[in-house]
């Protein structure tokens, strides 16, 4: 039964090949930088309609979520759709945003990360529409806001504020079409330094800041050296870099008083947000002070929510029944194994399963390099897979549970 089931899902995901290229397409050629995601949301919203969504709504902060079905147990699929800036436009051999298809690529900003998941979430959503699913989940396609901004405060908002909390999670991020439980966490810190302003002409009367910092920043390059992987070595090491140095004082001409450094940091497991900061306040030397900033940007709907930016470390065993009943569905699917590995980058699984540990797995189109890189494409092939495997995954671990 299931195999026959996941036949039919392989068969019609060929089908709508063309249809899942031009929803990416579709999205891709509407603009939807962190914070201004309206149009895209609302063009989305259009699709879920048209595809045939028993649900579809837009949430207090601005995310739009569709559902299909109504069983008792939740079964999310994630994207999230707002991008990164295109940066230095020359580099583009083609227009950022004019979601151009070839043969076998979608080109354009977001096309990989991370819309390419979105189309191929909406593909499914009506290809499960086509064969009647009626089983034991309720199927939420949820399209996120902000995360290029803050992973995860998505859904921290959509759990704590919407409650919906759901009972397995599926991010489509791009994995290269590889099987993904996990990957490290992150934060960011803050360290400032003061010093005493005098004039330049005499920097002996004061107490240089920049100098401070200067210092600050070799430690933690020491400090990167010195980071352990995990026990299990699946995360890899931890990592810290100073990402921005500030200095300032009255003048050009004068010791600079104030000083800080900006910091970069990856968490293995294990690892947690105390650590951390207790590892900077170690290392470094005549600091004023060590904090993890907030984030708090209004969203495109007006709403005001934030939370530290600290994501932490998740990852799921080998074993898990939802890891497995991925494996099972790709290989009916394909008549191969599927890879099982982790994401180098960071993802809103920081909130699910990192904060709230909700059984997580990782399953996308394009490939990592691709994120925030000029001349985004994300392969039509990997489109049609992924939208296969998620439709496919509704079967398979429905009858594992």
């Amino acid at each position: 039964m299931l195999t026959e089931k996941i036949k039919q899902i392989n068969e019609l995901s060929k089908k709508y090949r063309s249809y899942t290229a031009q929803t990416l397409s579709e999205i891709v050629k509407v603009k939807s930088y962190s914070g201004e995601e309206k149009d895209v949301i609302a063009k989305l919203k259009e699709l879920c309609q048209d595809a045939g969504f028993d649900e579809v709504y837009v949430d207090g902060l601005g995310n739009l979520v569709g559902r299909i079905g109504n069983g008792p147990k939740k079964l999310v699929f994630d994207a999230h759709i707002d991008t990164v800036t295109v940066g230095d436009e020359s580099q583009w051999e083609t227009p950022p945003f004019s979601g151009e298809i070839t043969d076998n690529l979608v080109k354009g900003r977001g096309s990989t990360d991370q819309k390419g998941g979105a189309a191929s979430m909406i593909a499914a959503g009506r290809m499960l529409k086509e064969l009647g699913y009626d089983g034991d989940f309720s199927i939420y396609f949820t399209f996120t806001v902000m995360e290029e901004d803050c992973d995860g405060m998505c859904w921290l908002y959509l759990i704590e504020e919407e409650k919906l909390v759901p009972d397995f999670f599926i991010s489509t991020e791009p994995s290269s079409c590889n099987l993904y439980r996990g990957h490290r966490g992150r934060m960011e810190m803050e360290v400032t330094f003061k010093g005493v302003s005098c004039h330049g002409s005499a920097p002996e009367r004061g107490v240089n800041a920049a100098y401070k910092a200067a210092k600050g920043a070799i430690a933690i390059e020491k400090l990167n050296e010195n980071l352990k992987p995990d026990e299990e070595n699946f995360l890899g090491k931890g990592t810290i870099v100073v990402s921005q140095m500030k200095a300032q004082g009255p003048s050009q001409c004068a010791v600079p008083d104030t000083a800080s450094l900006y910091l970069d940091r990856r968490l293995t497991w294990g690892e947690t947000e105390e650590l951390a900061v207790n590892q900077v306040k170690e290392v470094i030397e005549d600091f004023e002070d060590v904090k993890v900033p907030y984030y708090d940007k209004i969203s495109w709907k007006g709403t005001k929510f934030g939370q530290p930016l600290y994501f932490p470390t998740w990852k799921i065993d080998r074993n898990h029944p939802l890891v497995t009943s991925g494996e099972k569905a790709y290989k009916i699917l394909y008549d191969k194994d599927v890879k099982v590995d982790k994401w180098t980058f960071s993802t809103n699984a920081v909130s699910v399963c990192g904060r709230y540990g909700i059984p997580t797995i990782g399953f996308g189109p394009g490939d990592e390099n691709q994120a925030h890189a000029p001349n985004e494409v994300n392969r039509i092939e990997d489109l049609v897979i992924c939208s296969a495997f998620y439709a496919s995954l509704v079967y398979s671990l429905e009858e594992s549970l």
